[in-house]
C-alpha cells in the first residue's frame, strides 16, 4: 500500500510519546493533506513563567524527526545551560527544559499573553518545523489534569516527572473541562466528510486520552463522524509498553488488559487492533478485532503498525 493508495483523510487522537509513535507511521505513509492530529493539552501547566505543552511539543517534535528517541521526550542534541545556571541560582529544577527546547515555550507564552489561540500558534510552530500535516490540541480552553493519590492532590506534571508516578492513584480529574470547547478546527477535521478512519492512537487511555473525550462535544463529534473509529492497544501481555498505564489501572481496580481497554472505549470505538501476544483473548472483544504486531521499536514498525490500522480501517462498514 503506497501513499497513493491510501484514500481519504485520517484523525488521529494522540498523547504524548507511544501515541506520537504511531502518528509519525501515519505522517510517513499518508500525504500531509490527508493527516490531521488531535492532541491532549491536559498535560499542559505553567511553568517559571512560560505555558508548556509536553504532549503538543512531542508529538511536533517527533514528525519534524527532532525529537530525543532514547529519552522519549524533549529535542535531539539538547544541551542544559539554562537548567544549570537556574540550579546554582536556586531556582526549581524538578521540571527539566532544555536550552533548544525554551525556544518553543517562550514563543508559546509571548503569542498566547499577545490574543492568539493555541490551535493558531500550534499550526504556525509546527509548520516553521517543516511539519506539513495538521496538529492541534484539542482545546483552546484550559483544562488541567489533576491526580488524586494518597499523598493528596498532585498536578499531572508533579505527578508525573516530579514524583515519578510514586502515589497510588485514587482519582483523575479534569479542571476545566465541563466549561472547555473543542478547538473549532477540530471539529471541522471530524466532520470533513472525507475523513475515511478516526484513530486513537496507543496513548494512556486514562491520562492522555480521557482529558481529550472529556471536553464536552468531543465524544459527539467523533461519534457523527462516518468513519469507522479505531483504537489501538496501549497493553501488551499485560503490560504497558512505556509509562504508568498498568500501574494507574491496576490501582484503579481496573484489569490490565487491553479488553479493559476497548471496555473503556465502549460506545465510541468501531474496532480494536490487539497485539498479536494477546490474540487467545479476541474473541472476548465487544468490537471488531485486528491482531497484528503493535510493538514499535523501528521506523518500520510504526510504518507498519500504521498500514495495518488503516487497512484494517477500511475493511470496517462506515457508520451511516
Amino acid at each position: 500500500m503506497s501513499k497513493s493508495e491510501i484514500p481519504g483523510k485520517v484523525v488521529a487522537i494522540c498523547g504524548g510519546v507511544g501515541g506520537a509513535k504511531l502518528a509519525l507511521g501515519l505522517y510517513r505513509i499518508l500525504t500531509p493533506e490527508q493527516l490531521t492530529v488531535v492532541v491532549n493539552t491536559g498535560d499542559d501547566f505553567e511553568h517559571l513563567g512560560l505555558h508548556v505543552s509536553p504532549d503538543i511539543d512531542t508529538v511536533v517534535y517527533t514528525l519534524a524527526d527532532l525529537a530525543d528517541r532514547e529519552r522519549g521526550w524533549g529535542r535531539a542534541n539538547e544541551t542544559w545551560a539554562f537548567m544549570a545556571a537556574l540550579k546554582a541560582l536556586g531556582g526549581e529544577d524538578w521540571f527539566n527544559l532544555g536550552d533548544a527546547d525554551l525556544a518553543m515555550h517562550v514563543q508559546r507564552t509571548l503569542r498566547l499573553k499577545a490574543g492568539e489561540t493555541l490551535t493558531t500558534i500550534t499550526s504556525d510552530l509546527a509548520r516553521r518545523l517543516g511539519i506539513a500535516a495538521e496538529i492541534l490540541p484539542m482545546s483552546d480552553d484550559p483544562v488541567r489534569t489533576f491526580v488524586e493519590t494518597d499523598e493528596g492532590v498532585l498536578g499531572f506534571q508533579r505527578y508525573f516527572v516530579g514524583r515519578r508516578c510514586e502515589p497510588r492513584v485514587e482519582r483523575i480529574r479534569f479542571d476545566g473541562a465541563e466549561t472547555a470547547r473543542p478547538s473549532p478546527r477540530v471539529l471541522a477535521a471530524l466532520a470533513d466528510p472525507d475523513v475515511r478512519a478516526v484513530v486513537i492512537c496507543p496513548s494512556n487511555p486514562f491520562l492522555s486520552v480521557d482529558p481529550i473525550l472529556a471536553v464536552p462535544g468531543m465524544r459527539a463529534a467523533i461519534r457523527s463522524t462516518s468513519a469507522p473509529v479505531v483504537a489501538v492497544t496501549p497493553i501488551i501481555g499485560g503490560q504497558a509498553v512505556k509509562g504508568p498505564t498498568a500501574k494507574i489501572m491496576a490501582e484503579l481496580d481496573i484489569p490490565v488488559t487491553a479488553l479493559a481497554v476497548a471496555s473503556h472505549y465502549e460506545g465510541l470505538i468501531d474496532g480494536f487492533v490487539l497485539d498479536d501476544k494477546d490474540a487467545a483473548d479476541r474473541a472476548a472483544f465487544p468490537v471488531a478485532v485486528d491482531v497484528v504486531p503493535t510493538l514499535m521499536q523501528s521506523m518500520a514498525d510504526r510504518e507498519a503498525l500504521a498500514r495495518s490500522v488503516l487497512a484494517f480501517a477500511g475493511r470496517l462498514e462506515p457508520r451511516t
